[in-house]
């Protein structure tokens, strides 16, 4: 009985509530054009990419897969799995669009390393390209805080070009991860 009494109180504050202000609750915020875009990242992928870890190293190829799903319609969840020296690896990352700064923002953090990193970003005049730009410890050097883009370019709705690089000491930047993303299915 205690119950349900408690909920025809609560019940009963929130309906009063309402009558002494006078208004409804704000209505829900709507996906924008720019939280559609990145519905192009939906679906399941197979990657195929190069890493240059150093001018005295060769090239490491990897390749892994890239599953993408929508949270609501504001945000995708990119789920990266593949090996990295030889040890399996797996990454997550989230991409959304803040209204409020007009920028691409989103989070990656992975299996292999202890930093999250924090994205701002956006997409060129095109319409096909996502650029992130976000600071993180430099992976070739001192692991001082440096500057990095990652870059998505849909090639077509099945296709996706990804850049990794880092701003280098001289100002210029460095490549260190290129590859492919082929969709499997939507």
């Amino acid at each position: 009985m205690k119950p349900l009494m408690l909920t025809v109180l609560i019940l009963s504050l929130l309906f009063f509530r309402e009558v002494a202000i006078g208004q409804e609750a704000p209505a829900m915020p709507k996906p924008t054009q720019e939280h559609d875009w990145l519905q192009k990242f939906v679906g399941d992928w197979t990657t195929d990419s190069k890493a240059n870890m150093g001018p005295d190293q060769p090239p490491m190829q990897c390749s892994g897969t890239l599953t993408s799903r929508k949270l609501g319609g504001f945000w995708v969840l990119n789920e990266m799995k593949g090996e990295w020296s030889g040890e399996p690896m797996t990454g997550i990352q989230t991409v959304g669009y803040d209204e409020g700064k007009k920028k691409y923002v989103g989070t990656w953090v992975d299996s292999m390393t202890a930093f999250m990193w924090q994205y701002e970003g956006s997409v060129d005049q095109s319409g096909k390209v996502l650029t992130l730009d976000a600071d993180g410890p430099n992976l070739m050097g001192d692991g001082k805080l440096t500057k990095f883009q990652d870059i998505y370019e849909f090639k077509s709705a099945d296709e996706i070009l990804m850049t990794s690089r880092m701003l280098g000491e001289d100002g210029k930047w460095l490549t260190f991860m290129s590859g492919t993303a082929k969709r499997v299915k939507k």
